[in-house]
């Protein structure tokens, strides 16, 4: 099975025909986040889920936590997928699915540890899809993406075995580790951003490294 690719961290409309150009199957898109890099105004956002042609993904990276805040932030930015990067409460995951049945519905697991896999119990009722990423929601000034650091894989591995849903691969992939990565975990998708950037920008030559290596791992 092909490992799908999503590019996170997309700026402008620009990025998003370069990302998709080079093979991407989504787009992330950043909003306001207590750290991390990438975050772009909702309307940019509302413009690029616009641009986006079929079959490509739009995701919006929301950090709100209520049901009622994320329907409203879909609301006005207008994604196909919803992807929520905190570890908000079981009820209002449950409430989301109800308010946005027709919206595909992303969890962010932060894997600091083996009790990453209790969430799989708590989400996936409610869910399209996980992702897991090496975020530290618990830090004084919360982490929820973007870190550029990879976790531990062997812990990722047990998450794709157990989860009845497909599971997003982020945290410190690079065209160099991307072999590894899905040699080792298996994800369904993988989803970077940091790793094709330089300067800060989009970076065609990394980008297409990046999805010329899932392929050849692909074919492995």
């Amino acid at each position: 099975m092909r490992t799908r690719i999503k590019v996170c961290c997309i700026a402008s409309i620009d990025e998003a025909q370069l990302a998709i150009d080079a093979g991407a199957d989504a787009l992330g898109l950043v909003a306001r986040m207590p750290s991390g890099p990438g975050p772009i105004e909702d309307e940019l956002i509302a413009r690029i889920t616009a641009f986006a042609p079929p079959p490509i993904s739009t995701f919006l990276l929301t950090a709100e936590t209520t049901a009622d805040a994320i329907a409203e932030h879909v609301a006005a930015t207008r994604p196909t997928t919803v992807q929520v990067v905190s570890h908000i409460d079981r009820a209002e995951s449950e409430r989301l699915a109800a308010l946005l049945p027709s919206v595909r519905r992303v969890q962010v697991i932060h894997v600091e540890g083996e009790d990453a896999l209790a969430s799989i119990h708590v989400y996936a009722p409610y869910v399209h899809a996980f992702l897991l990423d090496s975020g530290r929601p618990s830090a004084a000034i919360p982490e929820l993406g973007g870190t550029g650091r990879a976790h531990d894989w062997s812990i990722s591995a047990s998450f794709v075995k157990a989860s009845p849903r497909p599971v997003f691969l982020a945290g410190g992939l690079t065209p160099s580790n991307i072999g590894e990565a899905i040699r080792r975990v298996r994800p369904y998708a993988v989803d970077l951003c940091s790793g094709v950037r330089s300067g800060g920008r989009l970076d065609p030559e990394k980008l297409r490294a990046f999805v010329r290596a899932t392929g050849d791992a692909d074919r492995k």
